[in-house]
């Protein structure tokens, strides 16, 4: 359970609970995505990377084709049996641990990756780790992705039911932003590169469905009851849309390049 004041109200939520639906229906950013990441030089070639809150190992999954070495650290348990089942056949280590109390020796990552997660961590802790465990030319990934429901109907349309199930629910709204160095990172880190850039992804009416339901607002935070009568009450919604659709999504990469100190 992760409780944090400054998400959803301070009410909990469990992403082991949600992890059968986020593992067949959250494993959605498309090849561009991961491409970006490794035209830039990372994540490749036999480099040792860290992934902080892997989930179901979306990434280290996506990109074990591209060579590197992947560690994927998740605080469920529940997370981590699905990314073990879902890497079968390949070469990838998992951990389960709370990110903040990762130990690991010092530069044993050419590069630490936090996709969709890095805000749930205690910069105040996990930031000199990431230092500590990056080799001297290190670089700590944050990378992100959401729908954009003020220019997607159907997403706004989600979004409002989810909140009427868990009005606490802060994750809605999202919209374009821009990309600044951010003052928690100065100390240990400099900005090397920044982007965001706009992704279209094609659903059908059930993994929308499926979606939504293994969004932190529902299938994390929600009694089976609430979930259940959110995806009755959300399957009629979606009876009234295209079979297919597409939602617009914005997505970043911050690539911050660890200091080095004499």
């Amino acid at each position: 359970m992760i409780t944090n004041k400054n998400i959803d109200g301070g009410k909990g939520f469990d992403w082991g609970l949600a992890s059968a639906d986020y593992a067949k229906y959250r494993d959605i950013y498309p090849e561009e995505f991961y491409k970006r990441i490794v035209d830039l030089g990372y994540c490749k070639n036999g480099q040792r990377v860290l992934d902080l809150g892997t989930g179901t190992g979306v990434l280290p999954r996506n990109m074990y084709k591209y060579g590197a070495n992947f560690v994927g650290t998740d605080i469920s348990d529940n997370q981590i049996k699905y990314a073990k089942k879902l890497s079968e056949g390949m070469d990838i280590e998992y951990v389960v641990s709370p990110a903040e109390q990762l130990e690991f020796n010092p530069e044993s990552f050419d590069v630490v990756t936090a996709c969709q997660c890095f805000m749930y961590f205690d910069k105040k802790i996990i930031l000199p780790k990431i230092h500590r465990f990056l080799k001297g030319d290190g670089h700590f990934l944050i990378l992100f992705m959401a729908w954009l429901p003020f220019e997607s109907e159907i997403a706004k349309n989600s979004e409002d039911l989810v909140l009427k199930y868990n009005p606490e629910w802060s994750g809605r709204g999202m919209t374009r932003y821009k990309i600044e160095e951010p003052e928690w990172a100065k100390p240990l880190f400099s900005v090397d590169h920044a982007e965001a850039f706009d992704l279209d992804l094609e659903f059908t009416r059930e993994s929308w469905n499926g979606r939504m339901k293994a969004c932190r607002g529902i299938d994390a935070s929600l009694s089976p009851k609430e979930i259940a009568e959110f995806e009755k009450e959300h399957l009629e919604y979606l009876k009234t849309v295209p079979k297919k659709f597409t939602i617009p999504h914005y997505a970043s990469i911050l690539d911050l390049k660890k200091k080095e100190f004499d």
